[in-house]
């Protein structure tokens, strides 16, 4: 599966998931700009292929950073064929235990976010008539997890918008999927782990929820995400693609 030629924008590059599908897409071709809150983590990530990936720093939650990045990209390489919309967030609390203020951050970053880079980068694509967008859900969007109540909830909104978005432009040539990963090994499952009473206990508490007996490794979304980016995934729009090593199948 190749993307030569294509401009790809990938959000949350700075790490884990995100800096695993900016290599894999610049491994395939394409032109990737590396976009993170963190601009030293987006620079580290273009270090992995400096002639392929370009750093940017973009605050998701925040509508001028995002029309910013957007502008930059159009200005610099004329059109967005790929938007990746990765970044994000999460707690580890149930509704009770959830505060007002701790909610909307989540919800800001994983569903406001992912609104405005559709927002600013759709209307390159419908002028094209081409254009893919692939959304980083969670098998968190597709079941009830204890103490990942703002997460669970705000995944499952960016299942059912990459659902409308599919729906809303499959007649302009655009094409939406979500890929919904179980645990993945990031680097915030390792801060997750990192303050349990037992971090060793808790790391294998995750592994074995997935009867793969391991946690997904960041590239085997990159993979995902290579298939639903190129032209192999023509047909695919509006689906949700899980990556999970079995969890959902129990």
């Amino acid at each position: 599966m190749e993307l030569h030629d294509r401009i790809a924008v990938v959000t949350g590059a700075g790490s884990g998931i995100g800096r695993a599908i900016a290599h894999r897409f610049a491994e395939a071709g394409a032109t990737v700009i590396a976009a993170d809150l963190d601009p030293q983590a987006a620079e580290a990530t273009a270090l992995l292929a400096p002639d392929r990936i370009v750093p940017h720093q973009v605050d998701v939650r925040d509508e001028t950073s995002v029309r910013a990045l957007m502008d930059s990209v159009l200005a610099r390489f004329g059109r967005i064929d790929i938007l990746v919309n990765n970044a994000g967030i999460g707690t580890t609390k149930d509704v009770v235990e959830t505060e007002l203020e701790e909610w909307e951050q989540v919800f800001a970053v994983n569903v406001r976010g992912v609104f405005l880079c559709c927002k600013y980068a759709l209307p390159s694509m419908l002028a094209r008539r081409s254009g893919v967008i692939i959304n980083i859900g969670s098998v968190a969007g597709l079941i009830g997890i204890p103490k990942r109540a703002a997460y669970c909830a705000s995944k499952g909104a960016v299942v059912t918008l990459t659902k409308q978005i599919a729906i809303a432009y499959v007649k302009d040539g655009i094409r939406c999927n979500c890929i919904c990963p179980g645990t993945v090994d990031t680097p915030w499952v390792e801060r997750l782990v990192a303050r349990e009473p037992d971090p060793l206990a808790a790391r294998r508490a995750l592994e074995a929820r997935q009867p793969m007996g391991r946690l997904v490794r960041p590239e085997e979304v990159a993979a995902a995400a290579l298939y639903l980016a190129s032209d192999e995934a023509a047909a695919v729009t509006g689906s949700i693609l899980v990556v999970d090593g079995g969890w959902l199948a129990q």
